[in-house]
């Protein structure tokens, strides 16, 4: 089952201010959504968010700063994913 990832606009601000490193570890990240689904259990500290059925994050690059990616399974289309924030732990809002 082949699945799709957007960006919001947001996001997409966001990743063009990434470091190079982060953006290939968050590209790594869209290519095995679109292969394997939403539920990526592989990656460090991957989690459902609480009191969200369709929200999910994990976190790309320990250390400091810690860089985290959140996306979510797009309610009422088949197999849609949209990262709606990549940045810092910090700046994340759960």
């Amino acid at each position: 089952m082949k699945w799709t990832v957007t960006y919001s606009k947001k996001a997409e601000k966001q990743y063009k201010s990434l470091p190079c490193l982060v953006q290939d570890r968050l590209d790594l990240l869209a290519a095995e959504i679109e292969l394997l689904g939403p539920a990526r259990h592989n990656w460090k500290n991957y989690s459902k968010l609480e009191g969200r059925k369709r929200r999910h994050h994990c976190h790309i690059k320990s250390g400091r700063p810690t860089y985290v990616v959140i996306w979510e399974e797009v309610k009422d289309t088949v197999n849609l994913v949209e990262v709606i924030y990549a940045g810092t732990h910090e700046k994340a809002r759960y």
